[in-house]
C-alpha cells in the first residue's frame, strides 16, 4: 500500500514541450497587435494610414487658408493709408478666416500627436474618451469650415474691383479654395473618428459577451496532438488522489 500511495504521489502532469524542444507551461506568447494597448508603433505604417494622411492634408490646409489672409488680406485703401480686409472691406471676415485655420493648424498637430500616443494608452475609458473627442471636434470643425468657405465666397463676390483688389485677389482665392477643400478632409476626419468609435464599441461588447462565458466554463484539457506526452486530458484537480480514505485513528498494521 505504501509503494501504491509513493506512486500516486509522484504522478505528475506532463508538460507541453515548447518550440525549442525544451519544456515550457504553454505556447510562447505571441507579438501584440497593433491595436492592443503597450504595441510597438511602426512608423511606415502609422505614416500610411488613411488618418495619418487626411490629417496632414488638413494640417497643410490650414496653412494655405490663414497663411495668404494674414500675408495679403490686409491692402491699402484708396482715401488713406489704413489698411482694409480685401473681402469687401469685412475685417471679420478676415479675422473669422485667420482664426479658423490657425485653429485647424493646432488641432491637426495635438490629434497627431495623439494618434502617435493612442497604443500607449492602456484605459479603455482614456481611449474612448480621445475617440470621442476626435469625433466630436472634427465634426465641429467640418461645419465650420463650411461656414467659413460660404462667408468668405459671399464677400468676395461683394467685393468692388479695384487696383488693390487685383492685387490681393490671388490670395482671397486661395483661402477659399483651400476652405472648400478643408471641408472635404475634415469630413473625412470625421467619418474615420466615427468608424474607429463603432470599431471600438463592438470589440468592447465582444470582449464583454466573451468573458462572461468564459467565467461559467470548466478548464479545458490539453487538445490531441498538441505536443503533450500522453491522451488523456487533465480532469481532476492536483493532490487529490492521495486523499486517506481510511477513517480516522485507523492505521493499517504492519506485519
Amino acid at each position: 500500500m505504501g509503494s501504491g500511495r509513493g506512486g500516486a504521489r509522484g504522478r505528475t502532469r506532463p508538460r507541453a514541450r515548447g518550440p525549442s524542444g525544451g519544456r515550457g507551461l504553454g505556447p510562447a506568447p505571441s507579438r501584440a497587435s497593433p491595436g492592443r494597448a503597450g504595441a510597438a508603433l511602426d512608423p511606415v505604417s502609422f505614416a500610411r494610414r488613411p488618418q495619418t494622411l487626411l490629417r496632414v492634408a488638413s494640417w497643410v490646409f490650414s496653412i494655405a487658408v490663414f497663411g495668404p489672409i494674414v500675408n495679403e488680406g490686409y491692402v491699402n485703401t484708396d482715401s488713406g493709408p489704413e489698411l482694409r480686409c480685401v473681402f469687401n472691406g469685412n475685417a471679420g471676415a478676415c479675422r473669422f478666416g485667420v482664426a479658423l485655420g490657425l485653429g485647424a493648424f493646432l488641432a491637426c498637430a495635438a490629434f497627431l500627436f495623439l494618434d502617435v500616443r493612442f497604443q500607449q494608452i492602456s484605459s479603455v475609458r482614456d481611449r474612448r474618451r480621445a475617440v470621442l473627442l476626435d469625433l466630436g471636434f472634427s465634426g465641429l470643425w467640418s461645419f465650420l469650415w463650411f461656414v467659413g468657405f460660404c462667408f468668405l465666397t459671399n464677400q468676395w463676390q461683394r467685393t468692388a474691383p479695384g487696383p488693390a483688389t487685383t492685387q490681393a485677389g490671388d490670395a482671397a482665392r486661395a483661402a477659399i479654395t483651400f476652405s472648400f477643400f478643408s471641408i472635404l478632409s475634415w469630413v473625412a476626419l470625421t467619418v474615420k473618428a466615427l468608424q474607429r468609435f463603432r470599431l471600438g464599441t463592438d470589440m468592447s461588447l465582444f470582449a464583454t459577451e466573451q468573458l462572461s462565458a468564459g467565467a461559467s466554463q470548466a478548464y479545458p484539457g490539453y487538445p490531441v496532438g498538441s505536443g503533450v506526452e500522453g491522451t488523456e486530458t487533465y480532469q481532476s484537480p492536483p493532490f487529490t488522489e492521495t486523499l486517506d480514505t481510511s477513517p480516522k485513528g485507523y492505521q493499517v498494521p504492519a506485519y
